[in-house]
């Protein structure tokens, strides 16, 4: 198995900051090209600071990826699987909202006993003007 790139932290919060408009309700849903990067950057990065193969975390229509320590899945249906829409992604990625909350609310479907991604969540901060740490 061929190791991913990392993500570049640069790109990882530019890519999001295009989407923080849109997260906040001030701005139009961004271009497909762009939510779908966001979405896939940050991705990508759960992926490389939960490694592993335990959990798989799906944002349709852009993504999948298998992350979190714990025993590797290698066929069929994970038992544990997290799955949310990319708005929903994108507002826990920046800590707009929480992990339990989201999960409450019936937005996050998280099933399986390795499921919960609070502990890797948020994976990037903004200040309210959205430009800052």
């Amino acid at each position: 198995m061929v190791a991913r790139e990392s993500v570049d932290p640069v790109e990882l919060r530019e890519s999001v900051a295009g989407t923080l408009g849109w997260l906040s309700g001030r701005a139009a849903r961004p271009e497909r090209n762009e939510l779908a990067g966001a979405v896939r950057l940050t991705l990508r990065a759960l992926e490389g600071t939960a490694p592993g193969r335990s959990v798989e975390v799906r944002v349709p229509p852009f993504g999948a990826v298998q992350c979190v320590p714990g025993p590797k899945h290698t066929r069929g249906t994970p038992p544990n699987v997290v799955e949310t829409d990319p708005h929903t992604w994108l507002s826990l990625v920046t800590g707009r909202s929480s992990w339990q909350d989201a999960v409450a609310d019936g937005l996050v479907s998280a099933s399986g006993a390795r499921a919960d991604l609070s502990h890797w969540l948020p994976l990037l901060r903004f200040d309210s003007a959205g430009d800052g740490a």
